[in-house]
């Protein structure tokens, strides 16, 4: 993976060298083995590159002999089946990304439909003056842009465009709601004024520093589900599987695998250890305060294919004294507390690898989370819309708790109930419509790319998306049972996963790490100006003091923020312990 930047002026006039240098060094943690630019008419492209495919001659930006420049923060997995398709052309290097440019001189605006893979590019064409930027259907990859007086900007990371004085680091009100609310963020605009994402799928094309055109590729196919027996099911289930793991590890680096206890990493598992000659590294994180980890099942698992286990150990004290430089990586905010865990992976997985598979969007998929199968059930019957409910839901501590945190679910909801989708459907295209892309995706993406590590998503694929998403809800959520198919094929290719088994869940044991260190934490937390802002006097301390489970997300929700706040906004260093940059005026 990669980083990239760049700049397109209005006024005609090409822009300022330390523009697109700034926003390019500002992304040297993303690609730390080389970087490039280009400079012509109004436009400044920047670009980091972390070489996965293609070491020797796969340097960006790429141009063809018709002047067509790419940079790109991507792996297009389908890139030997392009080139055998444009078999005419003179191709001058053997990167994942150069087809993308004679692709584009074929289908233009369309060729984007054609990628398999995970992307946030621009194309520029000095013919026309157009500078075209897409991201992935899923929104696998990040991509951010802000309109100013001068022109358009963008870049991979918010942090760039603040860094290069295109905007201030200065916060939506509403935004911070919806993250203290829901623990992300929703839609196009992000916490920071005047900075917006590309929305998954979404291509914007620019001409003289100004959008033209917009459009979007859907990433779950429209319309109601069909019908299928088990027994084919599993078999559509089992090619598109073994097909998407098999594409997702074409790399010329080392790669493994994050490995939990849970079915989603155990099927990655199963299978890739079925395509490799070598034993799969696989990577399980365990907590030793918390009342379960997964690092024995995942033991096991490892030891049945032969896989080399490599497990970690995350302690309170990491969570003292790392947190804050995890912090430091989320720009964009996500008050998950996997983000610790992650991060820490990552951090290990980097001397070994650079390139990781991971289980995110099977429960997206497949009909995995239990708000699904509650959304399915009537109001009578205990049913309710998914997240009615925020963090902070009759808690007494925020001084508003308005509704209006709900207004960006509200408007992905009705984009996500098409025509002919079941209720089931339209939940977990509600999902991939905000919480899989702006938490669980951006949570991966920071705190791999923060150590050069490139996560994949072989879920998240065009063939296992189109395959599964068309089956019908019994064959997702049957017997109490999410992701009923998966399991079943599990069951009969690993039965020591225990796919029928209770969902056992992932918990970082961050509440039993806060309370025990509530007599400094509170007042530290609560002195700031940016949660009194936000605070009833007097409550927070009362809540880190509370041990019910939702006072505990509460109170991550926002000591997160706190950090966050400090760091991002403030600019207070990221190197100290929580207390350290909590405390810092």
């Amino acid at each position: 993976m990669c980083g990239i930047a760049g700049f397109m002026r209005r006024d005609g006039q090409p822009p300022a060298r330390s523009l697109i240098e700034a926003m390019t060094q500002a992304l040297v943690h993303r690609g730390p083995d080389g970087e490039g630019y280009f400079f012509g008419g109004n436009l400044g492209l920047g670009h980091r590159r972390l070489a996965i495919i293609d070491l020797e001659t796969g340097n960006q930006p790429l141009e063809d002999r018709g002047g067509l420049v790419l940079i790109a923060n991507a792996e297009i997995y389908n890139h030997v089946e392009l080139r055998q398709e444009l078999s005419g052309t003179d191709f001058a290097t053997r990167s994942d990304c150069e087809p993308i440019l004679p692709l584009y001189r074929l289908q233009e605006r369309g060729f984007a439909d054609r990628l398999r893979g995970m992307y946030a590019l621009a194309l520029y064409d000095p013919d026309s003056g157009e500078l075209t930027l897409a991201r992935d259907p899923f929104g696998i990859k990040p991509l951010y842009y802000c309109e100013v007086s001068e022109g358009f900007g963008f870049a991979s990371e918010p942090s760039a465009l603040i860094a290069a004085g295109l905007v201030d680091a200065s916060v939506v009100a509403e935004k911070r709601d919806e993250l203290l609310n829901l623990q992300f963020t929703t839609g196009p605009e992000t916490i920071f004024r005047g900075i917006r994402r590309f929305l998954p799928g979404e291509t914007i094309v620019v001409r003289q520093g100004r959008v033209i055109e917009r459009r979007r590729r859907e990433a779950l196919p429209p319309g109601a589900p069909n019908i299928f027996e088990e027994k084919r099911a599993l078999s559509m289930l089992d090619a598109a599987l073994v097909d998407s793991i098999a594409v997702h590890q074409r790399a010329d680096v080392p790669y493994g695998m994050f490995l939990s206890g849970g079915i989603d990493s155990a099927t990655v598992l199963s299978i890739m250890a079925e395509l490799n000659d070598r034993p799969v590294v696989a990577y399980t994180v365990g907590f030793r305060d918390a009342d379960t980890d997964e690092r024995h099942l995942a033991g096991l698992l490892a030891g049945k294919v032969g896989a080399h286990h490599v497990p970690i150990d995350v302690t309170i004290d990491d969570f003292k004294k790392r947190l804050p430089e995890v912090v430091a990586a989320m720009d964009d905010p996500a008050a998950d507390y996997a983000c610790l865990p992650t991060y820490l992976l990552a951090e290990r997985a980097a001397r070994d690898v650079k390139v990781v598979l991971t289980g995110e969007g099977g429960d997206e998929l497949f009909g995995g989370y239990g708000r699904y199968r509650s959304a399915l059930r009537p109001t009578w019957l205990g049913g309710r819309a998914m997240r009615s409910r925020g963090a902070f839901h009759g808690l007494g501590v925020l001084r508003a708790e308005g509704a209006g945190w709900r207004d960006g679910l509200l408007a992905s909801a009705a984009v996500a109930a098409q025509t002919g989708r079941t209720r089931l459907q339209a939940a977990q295209a509600l999902d991939c419509e905000d919480w899989l892309p702006h938490d669980l995706l951006a949570k991966v993406d920071r705190c791999l790319m923060a150590h050069g590590v490139e996560g994949r998503t072989p879920f998240l694929d065009p063939l296992v998306t189109n395959t599964v998403f068309q089956f019908d809800d019994r064959l997702k959520v049957k017997k109490r049972f999410g992701k009923y198919v998966l399991r079943q094929w599990l069951s009969a290719r690993m039965p020591e996963a225990q796919p029928f088994a209770k969902k056992r869940g992932f918990t970082v044991p961050v509440a039993t790490w806060m309370r025990a260190e509530r007599l400094k934490l509170a007042p530290l937390v609560a002195g700031l100006p940016a949660i009194q802002e936000v605070c009833q006097p007097g409550r927070v301390e009362g809540l880190f003091t509370s041990a019910g489970k939702r006072h505990g997300q509460a109170m991550w929700n926002l000591l997160f923020y706190a950090l966050w706040h400090q760091i991002h906004v403030l600019n207070v260093a990221s190197d100290g312990d929580i207390f350290e940059v909590l405390a810092a005026r």
